[in-house]
């Protein structure tokens, strides 16, 4: 289960990579997005994919599931969400001022044809 989990990880880092370092911000923000639940799920398989039972403060359990990664991923959810609303607004913001989402018109460069 945990090369499944690397290729689907690399999957996602290798989209979200292609995806920043286009010239559209909106591809820019999905990528961004992507990152965010590549590491989500980086989190979850370093801490491990074993199952377990809750962790109770009782004896009737043989393994316990470690709570830690989860409350990190939790944590990292409410931040990127945070974000990701913040990198709209600003999109948003932009194209109504400026009339454009790409890049390279937003720095002011101009390309000689």
């Amino acid at each position: 289960m945990e090369l499944l989990m690397a290729i689907v990880i690399g999957i996602l880092f290798m989209c979200a990579t292609y995806l920043m370092l286009s010239k559209s911000m909106i591809r820019i923000i999905i990528g961004t997005g992507l990152l965010s639940h590549g590491a989500h799920l980086l989190i979850l398989t370093m801490g491990g994919l074993k199952g377990g039972s809750v962790p109770l403060l009782s004896d009737k359990a043989a393994s316990y599931a470690d709570p830690l990664p989860q409350a990190l991923i939790l944590t990292a959810i409410v931040i990127s969400f945070g974000v990701t609303s913040f990198l709209l607004v600003l999109a948003y913001r932009s194209y109504q001022e400026l009339g454009t989402d790409d890049m390279e018109e937003l720095r002011g460069t101009e390309t000689n044809e």
